[in-house]
């Protein structure tokens, strides 16, 4: 009984521990210099640990957050059978500066609201190499994984720092955006810049958003299919009209993350040019993109892992941007496969 309970305290010890590892952690960076060459101002950024760290380091991958997403939310990927196992490696789920809990707009003491300087994927990137360098005193990992605004933060590692990561699994990707992906950004931007003009409050701005994340996120034929239209109203309240605003991923986080992602573009340091920044990519990726991704089209990322001779899946289900979450196992299983194999 004795020995029973004995194991049993520690148990209890290791799930406390293990707990602890994935609650939000933050590392202070001090004063940040933007790509704008402005500084951002008493840089902070959240983060949280999955999985335990091996004698040389050599198991860390990065996760770097999606639009308007939060370490907190990556947490359900990160685990076996997920899209990364935490049983086998060391992952950083990273927030993304801007999505209110790194620094942003709406938490920044120096420079809050429109004092905030706009940022750059890259000035992400910069942040999250300082917080691998500084905080954890890592000088190369093994690899990072991204989807959407965090696909373009694992593309953007690559080609700032060549030497620094082994291999990435940028999902939901894109390179740089297409002029369909410009047009549909630059519609969000309308939206908010147009709406604050005529001093509409943040809620009402939102739900403007919040349809047009509802059109394009999923394809028409999975509304079609998955939404029966006496069932229309209480998946337009539950989608858009009343769907709970984000007190964290406020309007101001929102527009200064939109224009970052209008600026994305890989190419930009080597003349626009596919085939110039492919011979500046010494990591290993491998693209996981769905046909019918209505929010980033695939065409930009699937001509890169051309280019790249990479290891690339291509979905063709009718989830669109999130078509990942509808074949789980099979893209962890790839996923899996991609990070075991040495060459």
């Amino acid at each position: 009984m004795k020995k029973l309970k004995r194991i049993l305290i520690v148990f209890f010890l290791i799930s406390v521990s293990l707990t602890a590892k994935s609650g939000q952690q933050f590392a202070a960076l001090g004063n940040l210099k933007l790509d704008s060459g402005k500084m951002l101002l008493n840089c902070n950024i959240g983060y949280r640990t999955f999985g335990t760290l091996n004698k040389d380091s050599s198991n860390v991958i990065i996760y770097p957050t999606w639009f308007g997403g939060t370490s907190a939310q990556l947490t359900p990927l990160i685990a076996p059978g997920k899209l990364v196992d935490s049983t086998k490696y060391f992952v950083i789920a990273i927030d993304a500066l801007s999505n209110g809990v790194s620094t942003s707009p709406s938490n920044s003491k120096l420079q809050s609201g429109k004092n905030f300087p706009q940022i750059t994927i890259n000035d992400m990137v910069k942040a999250e190499y300082r917080l691998l360098t500084e905080h954890f005193g890592l000088h190369h990992i093994f690899a990072v994984i991204g989807g959407s605004m965090g696909s373009m933060q694992a593309l953007e590692w690559v080609v700032s720092y060549p030497d620094f990561i082994d291999k990435a699994v940028p999902y939901a990707a894109t390179p740089r955006q297409s002029s369909y992906d410009l047009l549909e950004l630059n519609f969000r931007l309308n939206i908010i810049e147009s709406e604050r003009e005529l001093g509409a409050d943040d809620k009402t701005i939102q739900i403007k958003l919040n349809y047009i994340t509802q059109l394009f996120v999923r394809t028409p034929e999975y509304i079609v299919n998955n939404v029966p239209v006496n069932n229309f109203e209480e998946f337009l309240n539950k989608k858009v009209v009343r769907k709970k605003p984000s007190f964290t991923f406020t309007i101001d986080n929102y527009r200064t993350q939109l224009k970052a992602m209008l600026a994305h573009n890989i190419y930009r340091n080597y003349n626009n040019s596919v085939d110039e920044t492919v011979e500046h990519i010494k990591t290993k990726i491998f693209f996981i993109v769905n046909k019918t991704d209505h929010l980033l089209n695939p065409a930009p990322a699937i001509e890169l892992a051309k280019k790249l001779n990479s290891k690339l899946l291509i979905l063709e289900n009718d989830c669109g941007h999130i078509g990942i979450g509808c074949e789980m196992k099979r893209c962890s299983d790839a996923i899996q496969k991609f990070l075991d194999t040495k060459k």
